[in-house]
């Protein structure tokens, strides 16, 4: 009977394992695999210090800072509306507007803080 399609080639009798070296390298593959895709534990973050904000900070300070950026940033959005087109001056203005109103609650909040004693 003839067969239309040639027999497989010979199967190399070399393993692929056969050096130490080949071995680790499979190995280290495997861990890093398994490191992505089967992860015994999910990896605890820990979130940056860089930009920590001092715990010891009281409310007063921390809301009166807060207020300041805010009002920077509505400054920053105001210009920067003056200097676009239409339509992107459109949106920079209606980000103003969300940062002006986060502005007063906070300062609202600012005005409603009770000054504890030793601050001024």
């Amino acid at each position: 009977m003839f067969k239309p399609t040639p027999n497989p080639p010979a199967a190399d009798s070399t393993s692929p394992y056969e050096s130490t070296d080949s071995r680790k390298l499979h190995d280290a593959a495997e861990r890093a695999l398994d490191h992505y895709l089967n992860p015994t534990q999910p990896s605890a973050r820990r979130p940056g210090r860089m930009f920590m904000v001092d715990p010891a900070m009281d409310d007063e300070s921390l809301l009166v800072h807060a207020s300041a950026s805010l009002a920077s940033a509505g400054t920053l959005t105001s210009q920067l509306a003056e200097q676009v087109g239409t339509t992107q001056r459109d949106t920079i203005l209606a980000i103003q507007q969300v940062i002006m109103l986060a502005g007063l609650s906070v300062n609202r909040v600012l005005d409603n803080v009770k000054v504890q004693p030793g601050h001024s």
